[in-house]
Parts: structure tokens; C-alpha cells; sequence
């Protein structure tokens, strides 16, 4: 009995330490696209991850928002504005 309440904290320790392990490496090198950035959950996502380096490719519907974003990371990224409903707004943004 005791061996069980002894393991069960063991183990979930041991699956903690195992998760935190699990890391991406070489950051610099790895780009993230991230569409929506005008709505505000999109846009604080891509405020904390330009932060540590990464490369960071904004999709804004609107150029206001574009400009307001890269203005508020300090142009640590870049913007492009992309509608996801236009075809033709898609072919230029991946030009």
C-alpha cells in the first residue's frame, strides 16, 4: 500500500520533469506564421514570440493593424496583409 502512495507522486514528478525537457531547438533558425494577428488573442501571441528571437511572419487583415503591430514589437518582425477569403490577396502575400 505504501509503495503505491509512495509512487504515484514519483511518477508524476518524473512526467513533469520529462515535459519541461521537451524543447525546440536552434529558436533562430525556425519561422513562425501567424494569420489573424488583428484580433487580439492573435496579436499578444505575436507580441511573446517575437520576444526571445524568433522569426515571426505577422498575417494582418488590415494595414493598420499590420502597422500597429510591428510598431508595438519594434519591427522585431515582419507583416504582411493577407484575407484568407481572396484568392488573390493569398498569391500576392506569398510573393
Amino acid at each position: 500500500m505504501w509503495l503505491y502512495l509512495a509512487a504515484v507522486p514519483a511518477l508524476y514528478v518524473l512526467r513533469r520533469w520529462h515535459q519541461e525537457q521537451q524543447a525546440v531547438g536552434n529558436l533562430p533558425d525556425k519561422h513562425i506564421f501567424i494569420t489573424g494577428c488583428d484580433s487580439r488573442f492573435w496579436h499578444l501571441l505575436t507580441m511573446d514570440l517575437a520576444r526571445p528571437g524568433l522569426r515571426v511572419l505577422a498575417a494582418c487583415l488590415t494595414e493598420q493593424g499590420a502597422e500597429q503591430l510591428w510598431q508595438a514589437t519594434l519591427g522585431r518582425l515582419q507583416t504582411v496583409i493577407l484575407d484568407l477569403i481572396c484568392s488573390g490577396s493569398i498569391a500576392a502575400a506569398t510573393t
